[in-house]
């Protein structure tokens, strides 16, 4: 079971340098939307892999946008809603499905 642990982090984002202020639910650089993999779960902080996740499709759903991010490290797929502070160039980058 995905349980959601909410955590208030600020980071730089490792792929373009930028700093980013979390609000509790960010996960990911609102400027490449690049991530690190650092859950098991949502917000658990529990992966030992630390890999870099690169956001590799995106998916238009009815009300909302999700990236599909590809750990460079283990290869892990996860699914992630963008936020409304993500960068819509950005996000249009990614190949969609």
């Amino acid at each position: 079971m995905r349980n959601f642990t909410r955590k208030y982090e600020d980071f730089t984002c490792l792929n373009c340098g930028t700093k980013v202020k979390g609000n509790g639910y960010t996960d990911h650089c609102p400027v490449c939307l690049y991530s690190l993999h650092v859950d098991i779960n949502p917000g658990d902080r529990q992966s030992e892999c630390m890999g870099v996740m690169v956001p590799v499709r995106r998916i238009y759903m009815r009300t909302y946008t999700e990236l599909i991010y590809r750990c460079r490290k283990c290869l892990v797929e996860k699914k992630v809603r963008c936020s409304p502070e993500d960068s819509e160039s950005a996000i249009i980058s990614v190949p969609s499905r």
